[in-house]
């Protein structure tokens, strides 16, 4: 089982992602959530991985966070939930979000996410509720000691952590680049101008 992939990015789209590592490109199915996290091509990747075995086909599924590997784990777990429509619901917000809005049963929310019905929402809840209460999950993302990015870079931030940034140098850099650009850039764009600001530093 392929637990983990790191390499260089070539190419990115909405649900996926192929990561070059040593000469063999590897298809990655993302969220749309982890998607938005990653460089653009060129750049250095790692990304958690679930290797889905069938009989006409082998995938991998990656994630940017530890948080939204746990709840995969979780959702695939539950009645009629395969990989495939894990990942559309993990593509409906980020992880940690999506585990309130479980725990506190917002049907509401929920359903907002295409492929996911009343029913399909119901049993989700009732299924999950309980597990994520005690996973620990909500406990281990609301742990860090650094403060939270402002809403409009926390996907740069997570980025730079992801290139294998410290914390807090991922954090000043992400707040420098909101300044010069404004929180609402391409991730693309802000990415670029994080880079510069990096190696024009002593």
């Amino acid at each position: 089982m392929i637990a983990r992939i790191a390499g260089m990015l070539l190419e990115k789209r909405a649900d996926a992602a192929i990561v070059d590592v040593g000469g063999v490109g590897y298809l990655v199915q993302l969220s749309a959530q982890s998607s938005a996290r990653l460089g653009p091509p060129g750049a250095a990747v790692t990304l958690r991985t679930y290797t889905h075995v069938r009989e006409d086909a082998l995938q991998l599924y990656g994630f940017a966070t530890e948080e939204e590997e746990q709840l995969f784990i979780l959702l695939i777990g539950t009645s009629g939930v395969g990989p495939k429509l894990a990942i559309n619901i993990l593509s409906g917000m980020p992880a940690l979000e999506l585990a309130r809005a479980l725990i506190g049963g917002e049907l509401a929310r929920l359903t907002k996410i295409p492929g996911v019905g009343k029913k399909t929402a119901e049993r989700l809840v009732l299924e999950l509720k309980d597990k994520l209460k005690t996973s620990g999950l909500l406990q281990a993302g609301g742990s860090t000691s650094q403060p939270p990015p402002a809403q409009g870079d926390s996907a740069l931030h997570s980025a730079l952590l992801n290139l294998g940034y410290k914390p807090a140098q991922a954090e000043r850099t992400a707040d420098a680049v909101r300044r010069a650009l404004g929180a609402s850039a391409p991730l693309e764009a802000q990415l670029r101008e994080a880079l510069k600001l990096i190696q024009g530093t002593p």
